[in-house]
């Protein structure tokens, strides 16, 4: 199966060589030990080079010659600047072993490959040399692991032995190469399409990694890691019915398996039963296994169904655990209510100026950090935190703001009156869904509660149906800035919605409703809040006809700036960057302005600041959009009981309050690129 990358590893030029070309010269220098000559070609390529993450490969390389040349003062000191410009580089952690083995500094050189193999488990050398050092200190347990992981490493072939390397030194676009290679040889290789699908799910291509999944499955009906990948796959898609049959499977092959129940509590909890996942979350914690990671998902499922007390209790029970892990710290943040002690503060700061603190735990304390500044009115620190840990996110996400244009100059070219006109009703006639659309931290949140407060409304979620489809719809084309991409993009999703049979907007039609049942009650309308839906609002109208559409809309400072301070769980990469948040938001209005004139009647544009000055008249507004009549309920939602798995579930548990609207002023010093890119004096 062929996954191909949603970025692209273009290298830059110098001195009209590629960067691939400037690393062979020196790896070859290094293989016939001209390290002097290495070195200097190295440096003068450092001079060079404007990128970091080439930078950092350089460095490496450099470091390398020095040692082989015994210079381990420059080896040291180039270590400690490639170290400070990505300090989760594992091989660089692998190099300072072996220069301490050199010097015979055993526990320093222990740490080190203990530090390499923690961010790259695939590197044989650092287990190898951890063997001999955990029998010279007579370590029996730590030989025994670290010979059983060099074990599995020496049974894969040697190809799939490079997948992994590749994959957990973050080069996924050579892991997914050789992969796929290996794959054209070995089509029935279960553990080559287990790895393929992985690099999928990384590079979020995630058809693909299903199709691969499921032919794994067939292939080998009993193959754990398979099974195990597929779950965590469908847990990440909000597809809770598979993940149940998967995660049930699982635990019938091993039932005493700790990771695959704390998976069904996450399954439970995503299926509605909140209460379930949380006797599950109890029982296994009260068996002993005091882990971070599974106090996390207890207080996810425990702020889901409104006791923020022992949410937060859980939060804090997971960083007493392990005191450098950041999701504790900003799931405290993002319960948007809590206020950090002072030693809470000291404690992430001390963190986030740590070498040896993984990236995305310093990204996560930095967005906490900067929520414990804003509320302490320290407004010029709490800029620099928010926008520390915006810079790190985006360095790693590989998002291109131009992609996300292009596909709205798409929609508008396509979507035009005239498809509207031709296929007119060819969707389901189902009357049930209400799409909340807009963009995130604008409003939708407390919409989905006032409407799910209505007797004839339930809420459900962020669901992923629409998304999915419209992936499907565009097929599995690498996207990067290419003029032959571009030509490709058009010719695919939406520009295919004139050329579908009439039939296949009824079955996507019937296969929505049929899918998102198992998120409903017993109310004959629901909601669908996932605000991304608004690129997709054409596909909607053709599929569902009759269904509703929310533009949940809140003025353009307020939003991005509120989106800005977000660490989003997943996706919305546009949001860590003020420029791209500011050209998303008018991507977004230029949209909705086609859509309203295209699709007339079919979309209701709720104002954040019109609900907050007056709640009665927009409820009511709203609710006869939706054709319902009047609830006094829905004026109290803070007192409705649901589940709630938004940053501001605690929020619209509360009356609603006038203060946030204004917030972003506290910024205002710091927001110019903002307030240029949406043309605000």
């Amino acid at each position: 199966m062929n996954i191909k990358s949603k970025t692209s590893e273009s290298a830059i030029s110098i001195s009209d060589a590629s960067f691939e070309e400037q690393t062979r010269a020196i790896q070859k220098l290094i293989q016939t030990a001209d390290f002097n000559q290495a070195i200097a070609v190295s440096d003068s390529y450092l001079e060079q080079v404007k990128s970091a993450a080439h930078k950092v490969e350089i460095l490496y390389l450099k470091a390398v010659a020095c040692r082989y040349k015994k210079d381990n003062d420059h080896a040291h000191k180039t270590l400690q600047q490639l170290i400070k410009l990505a300090d989760n580089h594992p091989r660089s952690y692998q190099e300072q072993g072996y220069l301490y083995l050199a010097e015979q500094k055993a526990d320093l050189a222990k740490l080190s490959f203990e530090n390499a193999v923690k961010l790259n488990p695939s590197l044989v050398a650092s287990w190898q040399e951890l063997i001999e050092l955990y029998r010279k200190s007579n370590d029996a347990e730590y030989v025994q692991h670290a010979a059983n992981q060099l074990a599995k490493l020496k049974s894969l072939p040697p190809a799939l032995l490079a997948v992994t390397e590749f994959m957990n030194d973050g080069k996924l676009i050579k892991a997914e190469q050789i992969c796929r290679q290996f794959l054209q040889n070995n089509k029935r290789n279960v553990d080559g399409m287990c790895l393929l699908a992985e690099i999928g799910i990384e590079l979020k291509i995630y058809d693909d990694a299903e199709f691969l999944l499921t032919t794994a499955l067939e292939l080998e009906p009993e193959h754990i890691h398979a099974r195990s990948l597929f779950l965590n796959l469908s847990l990440k898609l909000g597809k809770y019915k598979k993940a149940q049959e998967l995660v049930l499977k699982l635990l019938a092959q091993q039932p005493e398996n700790i990771s695959f129940m704390v998976a069904k509590a996450n399954v439970l909890a995503g299926l509605g039963q909140v209460n379930d996942a949380i006797e599950l979350f109890d029982n296994v914690i009260t068996m002993g296994h005091k882990n971070p990671e599974f106090y996390l998902q207890h207080g996810h499922a425990l702020k889901a169904s409104g006791n923020i007390t022992a949410a937060i209790e859980a939060y804090q029970n997971a960083y007493k655990v392990n005191p450098k892990f950041g999701d504790a710290y900003w799931s405290l943040a993002n319960t948007k209510t809590y206020r950090f002690s002072d030693t809470e503060v000291t404690q992430m700061e001390k963190h986030v100026g740590l070498t040896d603190q993984p990236l995305q735990d310093k990204i996560q304390m930095l967005f906490a950090l900067g929520k414990a500044k804003e509320d302490n009115k320290e407004f010029a620190e709490a800029f620099e935190a928010y926008k520390s840990g915006n810079a790190l996110q985006k360095q790693y996400s590989g998002f291109k703001i131009e992609n996300v244009e292009r596909q709205i100059d798409h929609q508008i070219k396509y979507c035009d009156s005239a498809l509207f006109e031709n296929r007119r009703q060819v969707g389901n006639p189902c009357k049930d869904p209400i799409f909340i659309v807009g963009l995130p931290r604008a409003g939708s949140t407390l919409l989905e509660q006032i409407l799910a407060s209505h007797s004839q409304v339930d809420g459900t979620m962020e669901l992923h149906q629409i998304l999915g489809l419209a992936s499907k719809l565009r097929g599995r084309a690498k996207v990067d800035n290419s003029a032959q991409q571009q030509e490709l993009d058009e010719n695919v999703y939406p520009r295919n919605l004139h050329k579908l049979e009439d039939t296949y907007f009824q079955r996507f039609g019937e296969q929505f409703i049929e899918e998102t049942k198992v998120y409903r009650e017993s109310a004959p309308l629901f909601i669908d809040k996932m605000p991304n839906n608004f690129l997709h609002l054409g596909l909607i109208k053709l599929i569902l006809p009759n269904a509703k559409i929310i533009d949940a809309r809140r003025s353009p400072m307020a939003c991005c700036f509120s989106g800005f301070k977000q660490l989003f769980a997943e996706g919305q990469e546009f949001s860590y960057d003020l420029e791209d948040i500011g050209r998303y938001y008018n991507g977004y209005l230029k949209l909705m302005d086609h859509w309203k004139a295209v699709l007339p009647d079919f979309i209701l544009t709720v104002n954040h600041e019109d609900v907050v000055d007056d709640l009665e008249k927009e409820v009511r507004r709203l609710l006869d959009f939706c054709g319902l009549e009047f609830e006094p309920a829905c004026l109290e939602f803070h007192k409705t009981k649901r589940n709630i798995k938004t940053p501001s579930s605690e929020q619209v548990r509360q009356p609603i309050y006038k203060s946030a609207t204004e917030q972003w002023r506290y910024f205002e010093p710091y927001l110019s690129d903002l307030k240029r890119v949406l043309d605000i004096d």
